[in-house]
């Protein structure tokens, strides 16, 4: 009998990030760019030589989550409002 391995697949890969501190207007313009982009059907992202496409199909999930983050050691915290579309590949 033939012996099976266990392949490892990352569950998770992350194919583009950026995070800066930006102004409240420059945010909004970023979101206002996005969401041409998603109803146009493709986004497009860019920044520093990362450069990444995708489609956007028809019907893909979002999830709209607001949280307030304490750090359990300083007892200082932060909101964090987050924006989700997912989708099968």
């Amino acid at each position: 009998m033939g012996r099976q391995t266990e392949s490892t697949v990352d569950p998770e890969a992350v194919l583009f990030e950026i995070e800066a501190a930006r102004a409240r207007d420059d945010v909004a313009a970023v979101l206002v760019e996005a969401a041409a982009q998603i109803e146009g059907g493709s986004v497009d992202l860019s920044d520093d030589g990362q450069t990444e496409s995708v489609t956007i199909p028809e019907e893909p999930t979002l999830e709209v989550e607001l949280e307030r983050v304490t750090d359990s050691e300083t007892g200082g915290g932060y909101n964090e409002l987050e924006y989700e579309i997912t989708w099968p590949v």
